[in-house]
């Protein structure tokens, strides 16, 4: 693995040194090998991983090319390992999302224009009184996804998207669970929507602090509940 390490190293150095570019085709792999001074099965497992994760882009009959380097499509990465995490997981995802997502609505106050700010509440306003909880959710995903294309920083954005869809079940149980969870997250999403309207930083993020704690909690108080009943089975 060591040596597969090596060639992956060798190569990330080429892209980070502008040697292969996005877009690029890699040279061939004999060629490759050499130049780099590995075996050519070493390159190749280190091909196979760089592609896992969307570094490189092998494409049938053609070549191996260096992707994109989005930051959506990396990130993406993440979001597929959280697809597979156990609730313990969910929870760390949910910690992350308490420390970026304030922050980033705090950014929006200071960066949405009136119109946007109006939008926002607009999108509040289609949910209707009594809303099911795939209608909440869904409604909540859209609302958190503006404020954070409100950043205008397409790495922040992937992140919290990828932090904030992982979390969605457990959001989902919450609604179907706590009792008053779906009105609480109504009445939290048009707090924020508007101290964002208003332009108050503090205000958005100390709402956003307390919709996230909310969830969080919930969920851990639940990981301990399950942990207790399977103690006592």
């Amino acid at each position: 693995m060591a040596v597969t390490d090596d060639a992956i190293e060798a190569i990330k150095q080429m892209i980070a040194a502008g040697s292969l570019r996005p877009g690029d085709r890699l040279p061939r792999e004999a060629d490759l090998a050499a130049t780099l001074g590995l075996s050519r099965s070493s390159l190749r497992e280190a091909v196979k991983a760089l592609a896992l994760i969307r570094v490189l882009d092998v494409r049938q009959g053609d070549g191996t090319y260096v992707a994109s380097l989005s930051p959506s499509s990396l990130v993406d990465v993440m979001g597929f390992v959280a697809e597979l995490a156990q609730d313990a997981t969910v929870l760390q995802y949910m910690q992350l999302r308490r420390l970026l997502e304030p922050e980033v609505t705090a950014l929006a106050a200071q960066t949405m224009t009136a119109d946007e700010a109006r939008a926002l509440g607009d999108l509040l306003d289609e949910l209707p009184s009594d809303p099911d909880i795939e209608s909440l959710v869904a409604n909540d995903a859209a609302f958190h996804s503006r404020i954070a294309e409100a950043a205008d920083n397409p790495l922040i954005s992937s992140l919290l998207h990828a932090v904030s869809g992982r979390t969605q079940r457990a959001r989902v149980w919450r609604g179907l669970t706590q009792s008053g969870a779906v009105h609480r997250t109504i009445d939290e999403h048009r707090a924020i929507q508007q101290a964002i309207a208003r332009g108050d930083s503090q205000a958005a993020r100390a709402w956003a602090t307390v919709h996230i704690c909310g969830v969080e909690d919930w969920l851990r108080a639940s990981l301990v509940d399950s942990a207790a009943e399977g103690a006592r089975g």
